[in-house]
Parts: structure tokens; sequence; C-alpha cells
């Protein structure tokens, strides 16, 4: 699972243990037994964590399991409109976050170039004062 998932063991037993996954069944030895439904849950919590999402809004993110297989299995649309509202909010949120961290990465980096370019003008001077 950790292979095909890109998450360590830990993780996922974590991830059992703060309910955002359901406990895995287990072989006689006591191993974890995963199917593709299961696997592909696993990778959508490993892309929207990828994506920034605290575990708190995973967790509220996927309350209702993965809608967009139960409606490519053909449940009926209308019965997800509140759960696609809350991951639209969800998203909507983040996004805003994420701009205003590019905002303030941009200021950041604004300064860090100008400072550079000062140390380099001021290098270029001394070099050219010691000659």
């Amino acid at each position: 699972m950790s292979e095909r998932t890109g998450l360590t063991p830990y993780t996922i037993r974590y991830y059992e243990k703060i309910g955002v996954l359901y406990e895995a069944n287990r072989r006689n030895g006591g191993a974890r037994i995963y199917t593709e439904s299961e696997v592909s849950y696993i990778q959508c919590l490993n892309r929207l964590k990828k994506l920034g999402l605290s575990l708190e809004e995973i967790t509220e993110f996927t309350r209702d399991g993965c809608v967009l297989d139960k409606i490519q299995q053909g449940e009926d649309l209308a019965n997800f409109t509140p759960t696609l509202h809350n991951r639209i909010e969800i998203l909507e949120k983040h996004l805003v976050e994420l701009e205003a961290k590019r905002q303030e990465l941009e200021f950041i980096i604004s300064l860090t170039k100008e400072k550079l370019a000062l140390y380099q003008e001021l290098t270029k001077e001394n070099m050219v004062n010691t000659r």
C-alpha cells in the first residue's frame, strides 16, 4: 500500500486512528488488506494533502467518501449536491489562503531581490575602490 500511494505505513495507520480512513480488514497474521477502491481512496487523500489541505479539511472533504466514484457507478448526482457545495466551499477557502500566501511570497521575493541588488552593487563599488 505504501509503495502504491506514496504514504508511509505510519501515516496510513495514523489516518485510520484519527478516522480519515476506515480500519482495514486484516489477514490471519494481522496484515492489512486493501481493495482497489481503498487504494484509490488513499491516493485521493494523498492528493488532497499535497494540495495543502489540513487533516481537518481532508476529513470534512471526504466525509461522504469518493463522490466521483459513486456518481460514475450510477448514483444520482442530486444526492451529492450538499457534499459538492461543501467541497467547493473548502476549496474556495483554501484557494483564498493560497493566494494570500503567494502575495506574501511575492513581497518577500521582491525584498530579497532588492537586498541582493544592493549588496551586489556595494560589492562592485568596493572592488572598484580597492583597485
